[in-house]
């Protein structure tokens, strides 16, 4: 309703003083409304759900589909057969862009058009506050983390038709490596390094373990023999499963530009860590980040199927945009618009904190299960996972794997078991010690994560699972009654 309408409403249907009060509220919900649209910035406070229902039910209204004059004579006019479906999308029935850029309008759909392009305004205004300013521009796109990369990087070689290269640091995740295939490039695995952890005071303490880092000199050789104009791009990652630590985005930046040669980075799960988002915005500011790629379920907690292209300029992002063939759902924005305006800045904020309050009280709770067991926490940078050796619990009667296996059975999910025997194929490559993210890997070990919307409960609960399955180990399958 409006101002007009409501002044129609015959007094002797409502009293006058209560009409006006509510249509003082109204009044607000539409001022609320407009300031987002107006400024496109994240809300400090998150809204409740009838005022963001509200807000999403007034956006469909402006959909074809949703006229009361409708007459549609189209192949693709927004019919929804079953209701439940309808009530689920909100009446969003479109999707997004058309078949010659996912961000263009469509005639059809104002409304959606502005859900999308609100919604890539407010990743970009949440992606700057949470400690990445130098980002300017971002895009949702409704493809997981994988097949976004594969497109970002199709994208990138047809600025440049005669590279073939995409030199990866490497990570044992089948969808980075795939990814490059995919695109049709050729990847170059280069291995992690094992260097030794250094102090505050530049030194190496004596019962120092060696820790992965970024074989930047395989890179710049990489570079030298093949030739700058061969290699696509540089992959390179941040978030990823310990032991392996964030790769020195930085340097590798600099590198990039040093060579003019575009950088990408697997930024998976890494918005919900203050440390990979600080990497990042150095690495943009004193190098180059073409572009970087997270995935909407693992940093915004949503359903699976959407992931999130951003960097400082527009080349690339919009680059991905029109390269993007079809109409796209907009499943994946509403998800996001969504959850943004129910978690606002503050919300955000809070669940940074209670992650990282969890992950302390993982990492402690680790390192005591470890010492009770005679093993150790693996080192590495990782501010979301932690690995623990299983050296004591290696026996030839049963496969390391068991302990998994044996967690799962205990409703525990998200761990992993690497032995660092196994190896794998894919699409003609070989990778030793698989799951290990290096050749040189010769510890075993198990990982936990302490991820965004985690719960304290849920650790302790764990970590009474784990010290329960490792004891249940060495009895049945080591013959170790302790």
């Amino acid at each position: 309703m409006n101002d007009n309408t409501l002044k129609s409403i015959p007094k002797n249907l409502v009293p006058e003083n209560y009409l006006t009060l509510a249509n003082d509220a109204r009044v607000e919900r539409d001022k609320q409304i407009k300031l987002l649209l107006e400024q496109r910035k994240l809300p400090a406070s998150g809204w409740c759900e009838p005022m963001i229902e509200h807000c999403i039910s007034e956006l469909a209204l402006l959909d074809s589909n949703n006229f009361p004059t409708r007459c549609g004579m189209g192949e693709r006019e927004g019919r929804i057969v079953c209701d439940l479906v309808r009530r689920r999308h909100y009446n969003f029935s479109h999707g997004i862009g058309r078949s010659g850029n996912l961000t263009d309008a469509q005639p059809k759909a104002a409304g959606s058009t502005i859900m999308a392009n609100l919604t890539n305004s407010l990743v970009r205004d949440w992606i700057r506050t949470i400690g990445i300013p130098s980002c300017g521009h971002a895009i949702v796109v409704p493809l997981v983390t994988g097949m976004t990369m594969m497109l970002t990087l199709r994208a990138i070689h047809a600025s440049r038709p005669a590279a073939r290269y995409v030199l990866w640091s490497r990570v044992d995740q089948q969808s980075c490596f795939k990814s490059i295939v995919a695109a049709g490039l050729t990847p170059i695995a280069i291995d992690s390094l094992l260097a030794s952890v250094i102090n505050g005071n530049g030194e190496q303490p004596q019962d120092a373990n060696p820790t992965f880092a970024t074989d930047l000199a395989a890179f710049a050789k990489h570079i030298n023999q093949l030739g700058a104009d061969a290699i696509c791009c540089v992959l390179s990652t941040t978030s990823c499963f310990a032991p392996r630590s964030s790769d020195d985005v930085i340097e590798l930046g600099k590198l990039c530009k040093a060579h003019s040669i575009p950088h990408v980075v697997n930024n998976a799960y890494g918005l919900q860590s203050s440390y990979y988002c600080h990497q990042l915005n150095q690495a943009a500011r004193t190098g180059r980040v073409d572009a970087f790629i997270q995935s909407t379920d693992k940093n915004l907690l949503v359903p699976v199927g959407g992931a999130i292209v951003a960097g400082s300029s527009a080349d690339t992002v919009d680059a991905v945009a029109r390269l993007y063939p079809g109409r796209a759902s907009g499943t994946q924005h509403l998800d996001v618009l969504m959850t943004l305006l129910s978690l606002g800045r503050n919300g955000y904020s809070d669940l940074l904190k209670e992650r990282k309050e969890a992950y302390a009280v993982l990492l402690e709770g680790l390192a005591n299960l470890a010492k009770a067991h005679n093993e150790r926490i693996l080192p590495c940078r990782n501010p979301i996972s932690i690995a623990m050796s299983l050296v004591t619990f290696e026996t030839t009667t049963c496969r390391l794997e068991m302990i998994g296996s044996m967690l799962q059975k205990r409703g525990v999910s998200g761990c992993r078991v690497v032995s660092t025997t196994d190896s794998k194929t894919i699409d003609g490559s070989a990778f030793q010690a698989w799951g290990s993210h290096s050749s040189k890997a010769s510890v075993p070990y198990l990982t936990a994560s302490a991820s965004l919307g985690i719960k304290s409960h849920e650790v302790a609960n764990f970590l009474a699972k784990l010290d329960e399955v490792l004891r249940k180990y060495r009895t049945k399958y080591m013959g170790d009654g302790k």
